[in-house]
């Protein structure tokens, strides 16, 4: 146990003790030299990372969101506004292309470990929202323009700037909303928190009716158990070990255990009757860039918005997960701010127009990245291993649900715990930065929304300040996030005040 250094105005025993086990490791005094040039390129010595570390990571990353792979084609799988649906092995390649075209970029460029794949909140927006009124080419079109509004606020300096705008005691927020999304994320996927049955009682639950039933739920908690164990005994890869032994443990069960049709959330752990299959790219730039403004697609205002939204989600969504990891992983320096941020913010933008033109869909960072920072990803080097298993479920797309959900979901709950350290560096006694801190943090996994969370936390922020009395103290960028942020969430009656439906 180490004790954090004190702060103005606190003593030594103010501070409270904190687990090395759920902490990054700190950076070494002095930067070690590299042991060659792939170490010297990803900076994997000076960052106090190893080789291993870096696979290991990676894998552990790819392991806990390879379930986008099963999951988008889900997704994307609806009908347009003629009624036509996208290819589901088309979709499948699609989407492991993409995310290995840009974690590889991600990697290779920004040398970060964060993995990149189609995003859930854009892809629902498109298949709920876009293609109803669209065609699938015009949809694309959409993701491809949104990547390249991002791209254009990166290239002009203007998301950084807005990401080190923010004051630091919201960006700690940032990072224990995140981590309890995650959590929630994971325990809402293995079956332990349920949406609540009845529209009028609690809205979640323990399991579907108050209990906890089924196999995948026992095994859930097993593997669960068994990290929270290994990161108390200080296993190395005490992460990916768990997700290995309760896959394995599935596997057994499956086999042995009679089991009900749609047991398993999504996967099945059964080992698939052939694990090769070809490639079929049959979506790849198959896009209409400026259809869905037209008279056949959208219309001008009804894609504007639509974009709008994808720009914010995406936007901010990325911020926030960068953040929250990139703080995980001792990226950032005392103000929360990361080195050669620019190279990263741009491969996320970049990986909107590289979904849209593959078909899958636009790219973000995903949460799930900090499994791998979990599990010791330091450098770019584990992003690339990530990358690369994406690239190999090009052909070998039926292994893709070879760990089940629930296992996964596991490795979720656990980095949520770890990303709960942050709470220590804000001061809750202060109520002007204890608010927003607060509505930023609880938000996220309440609303099921990063973006809202963000938004909450940065508008309740300057307002306070203001009614304090202190209203130059946001500064410029932070009274134009706001207003950005009030249009936000008044969009619905702004689109009934223009007349969009």
């Amino acid at each position: 146990m180490t004790r954090i250094p004190t702060e103005p105005g606190t003593t030594e025993e103010d501070r409270p003790a904190v687990d090395d086990s759920l902490t990054p490791s700190p950076a070494p005094s002095s930067t070690p030299s590299s042991k060659n040039a792939l170490d010297a390129y990803f900076k994997i010595s000076a960052r106090g990372s190893t080789f291993g570390n870096e696979i290991r990571g990676g894998l552990t990353t790819f392991m806990a969101m390879a379930y986008i792979l099963l999951l988008n084609p889900v997704l994307l799988g609806g009908a347009d506004k003629t009624g036509a649906h996208l290819d589901h092995a088309q979709l499948t390649t699609a989407t492991a292309l993409a995310a290995a075209v840009t974690t590889i970029l991600m990697g290779v460029v920004g040398n970060v470990p964060l993995a990149v794949a189609a995003g859930l909140s854009v892809s629902g927006a498109l298949a709920n929202m876009v293609a109803p009124h669209t065609t699938w080419a015009q949809a694309m079109g959409l993701c491809v323009v949104y990547g390249l509004l991002i791209m254009l606020l990166v290239v002009s300096g203007l998301r950084e700037k807005i990401m080190n705008g923010i004051p630091l005691p919201i960006k700690h927020a940032i990072t224990i909303g995140i981590g309890l999304f995650v959590a929630l994320i994971g325990l809402v996927k293995a079956g332990f928190v349920h949406h609540g049955p009845d529209p009028f009682g609690p809205p979640v639950s323990l399991g579907p009716n108050s209990e906890l039933t089924g196999w995948p739920v026992l095994i859930f908690s097993i593997t669960l158990l068994a990290i929270f164990v290994l990161l108390a005994r200080k296993v190395r890869g005490a992460i990916l070990v768990g997700i290995a032994g309760g896959t394995v443990l599935a596997f057994f069960a499956n086999a042995t255990v009679t089991l009900k049709p749609h047991t398993w959330t999504s996967s099945v752990p059964q080992w698939p009757g052939s694990p090769v299959s070809a490639p079929d790219f049959g979506l790849f730039g198959h896009l209409d860039l400026f259809g869905a403004f037209g008279s056949q697609g959208m219309g001008a205002i009804s894609a504007s918005i639509a974009v709008f939204g994808l720009v914010l989600a995406g936007f901010f969504d990325a911020m926030a997960t960068i953040i929250g990891v990139g703080t995980e992983a001792g990226l950032a320096d005392k103000q929360g701010r990361m080195p050669g941020l620019s190279k990263a913010l741009f491969i996320d933008g970049a990986g909107g127009a590289i979904g849209g033109v593959a078909g899958a869909s636009g790219q973000t960072v995903f949460v799930e990245s900090a499994t791998g920072v979990g599990d010791g990803a330091r450098t770019g080097l584990a992003s690339v291993v990530t990358g690369s298993f994406f690239a190999l479920m090009l052909f070998f797309s039926p292994l893709a649900g070879i760990v089940p959900v629930e296992v996964a979901s596991a490795a979720l709950v656990v980095i949520g715990s770890m990303m709960m350290s942050q709470a220590r560096h804000i001061d809750w006694s202060d109520r002007e930065v204890a608010i927003p801190a607060f509505l930023t943090s609880v938000l996220m996994p309440f609303t099921y929304n990063i973006t809202a969370g963000v938004a909450a936390g940065v508008l309740s922020y300057t307002v306070i300040k203001a009614g304090t009395g202190k209203w130059r103290e946001p500064g410029p960028l932070m009274w134009i996030l706001s207003a950005v942020f009030l249009v936000y969430f008044a969009l619905s009656p702004i689109k009934g005040l223009l007349g969009v439906h």
